[in-house]
């Protein structure tokens, strides 16, 4: 059986309402989060991610009223994530409503919640979230622990470090190795987003997406840079992602679910209608 492959939008959500920026900064309102999570299951999306990005950073809890809305207004899987930092809050959002969660800073800080959330409600309700950022070396020599990839397009290696806190606190972690780690954890999924691309609309970190796709067992949902219908197909075809995660090109008008659907699948990808 062919496995089809997920087009899902992205809900930033701080203070309530939907935000959207460029590499994680200059955040611009983009919209109503029930509104707008509403309108994206009417238009056929195949799930809706929904994070609290400055819960974190903040030291707070995720708002679950938001959530629970949300949650009664949609029909479609539904993610959500932002300053979850125990087995107790994961059970707190998916009694609220969620099909599953996204940990990203929690996890980075206490891998067990990964181990321990798992064995509770099983690897599908578990998506691991990793903000990676390039990290370019003069040479080989320089570096003897990483994994390290030659980028075509510029012909200079690098690897991605991991970022924690909505992207303001780097953690000297390899990304490539976090995700090999999580997936024995027992996370079910990767929401992968490249912090170089986020908000850039020229396209999806290929090689990034492309790195954990061929390394990891479990899905990798790609994530920051999508600006057509084009890159989607990219993240597909070329970075071998299972899903492809956007924000932007969805809350702006700029091209509907339905538009990126019907191109993926003229690209031969199978997508459900």
């Amino acid at each position: 059986m062919v496995l089809t492959k997920r087009i899902i939008p992205c809900l930033d959500v701080t203070d309530g309402r939907v935000v959207k920026g460029v590499q994680f900064v200059e955040l611009k309102d983009a919209g109503d989060a029930v509104e707008l999570g509403k309108y994206y299951d009417e238009q056929g999306a195949d799930e809706l991610v929904f994070l609290d990005i400055t819960a974190s950073s903040d030291k707070r809890k995720i708002l679950i009223d938001l959530v629970e809305r949300t949650g009664e207004e949609i029909f479609i899987p539904f993610t959500v994530g932002g300053g979850l930092r125990s087995v107790k809050d994961i059970k707190e959002i998916l009694r609220a409503g969620a099909d599953k969660v996204s940990i990203n800073t929690a996890a980075v800080k206490t891998p067990e919640v990964i181990h321990k959330g798992s064995k509770q409600f099983g690897s599908q309700c578990l998506v691991t979230a990793i903000d990676a950022k390039r990290v370019y070396i003069e040479s080989l020599d320089d570096i003897d622990d990483k994994n390290v990839i030659k980028i075509p397009e510029n012909n200079k290696y690098c690897w991605w470090e991991v970022y924690i806190h909505g992207g303001r606190t780097p953690t000297g972690l390899d990304a490539i190795d976090w995700g090999l780690q999580v997936q024995k954890l027992g996370s079910g999924e990767i929401l992968l987003t490249s912090m170089d691309m986020d908000g850039v609309k020229e396209g999806y970190d290929l090689e990034l997406t492309k790195a954990f796709s061929e390394r990891l067992d479990i899905p990798i949902i790609a994530s920051g840079g999508a600006g057509s219908p084009q890159h989607i197909v990219d993240a597909f075809k070329i970075g071998k992602a299972d899903a492809a995660l956007a924000a932007s090109i969805f809350h702006y008008d700029e091209f509907s679910i339905h538009q990126v659907k019907e191109i993926c699948k003229e690209n031969g990808i199978p997508m459900r209608l």
